[in-house]
């Protein structure tokens, strides 16, 4: 049993690491919305329109988007030749088990975060925006669910802002988020220096208590009320952000999610049909694919170290 230790999920709080990677995505989500701030939209019944204090944050893989981001980059990355096949075999079935049984052990995503990081080590940032932009067109775009897509757009209609929250890098969280034309995103950051990526971290990946760090931050700097605010998310970890805001839904959710947010009275909303998208939280009808994605995915985060 001590193998699949694992698989135990872990309760952890907020760490200073946390705060600090939730201040540096909030602040490279607000500098990318400045930039670029998407048009006016129409007036909508619901959410409330008007309410320039509310705001909403959308949960991006298996929320917006069937899959994780960070997989779908990597088929892109491979393809590109940025790594090795070799390394396929040795991390297929691991990436397989970590899908189906949807829980994120701390020991394994710090392997997946310092293999993703000797990835983009030493190129440069607006390198990987233009790649990016290509892999969006052709891994992502037809992933993204109409149902969740729909809900954040009577958020932009009501004239509120909408914000992607990822632990996906925040430049490929900016691609979507514009792609969608929603006002931004707040994404893991990736230490730089003029331009290039230095292989290190600000903080830590935003993920879990991070992700709420970074949209109380988000929502102190762009004078929000968090009461007033809507959460979307699939997965029980983004549970610490849920509970931030007034408005909080369960998104095509995993077990722990489902079963939280029906203790609380939290809306809920699947996309998903068929038993094993209910039971597993992965998208129906994805079979023998689901794995084969995920399978050439993972390679992105495991570069054979020389």
């Amino acid at each position: 049993m001590a193998a699949l230790g694992w698989l135990t999920p872990r309760r952890r709080s907020a760490t200073a690491r946390s705060v600090l990677a939730g201040e540096a995505s909030a602040e490279a989500a607000r500098k990318s919305s400045q930039e670029a701030a998407p048009p006016p939209q129409e007036e909508a019944e619901f959410p409330v329109h008007g309410d320039d204090r509310a705001a909403a944050f959308f949960d991006l893989d298996n929320t917006v988007m069937q899959g994780a981001a960070l997989f779908h980059f990597g088929r892109g990355l491979y393809k590109r030749k940025f790594f090795e096949t070799r390394d396929l075999a040795r991390f297929a079935w691991q990436q397989a088990w970590f899908r189906l049984a949807g829980v994120e052990d701390p020991e394994h995503m710090q392997n997946a975060r310092d293999s993703a990081l000797s990835i983009v080590k030493g190129h440069r940032v607006s390198e990987l925006k233009s790649i990016g932009e290509e892999i969006y067109d052709e891994y992502m775009a037809e992933r993204i669910w109409p149902g969740t897509r729909a809900l954040a757009q009577a958020h932009l209609d009501a004239g509120q802002k909408v914000w992607l929250v990822t632990a996906a890098p925040v430049e490929i969280a900016q691609v979507i988020a514009r792609r969608l034309g929603l006002t931004g995103a707040l994404g893991t950051v990736a230490e730089s220096v003029a331009g290039v990526y230095t292989g290190r971290l600000v903080g830590e990946p935003l993920h879990g208590p991070a992700k709420a760090e970074a949209v109380r931050a988000l929502a102190a700097a762009e004078g929000l009320d968090l009461s007033r605010c809507a959460a979307y998310s699939d997965s029980h970890n983004d549970i610490p952000m849920l509970s931030l805001v007034g408005h909080p839904y369960a998104i095509n959710p995993d077990a722990k999610l489902r079963r939280h947010a029906r203790e609380m009275d939290w809306r809920l909303r699947d996309y998903r049909t068929g038993r094993k998208a209910a039971k597993v939280g992965i998208p129906a009808a994805a079979g023998v694919g689901a794995v084969a994605g995920g399978t050439a995915a993972a390679i992105a985060l495991h570069r054979r170290r020389r």
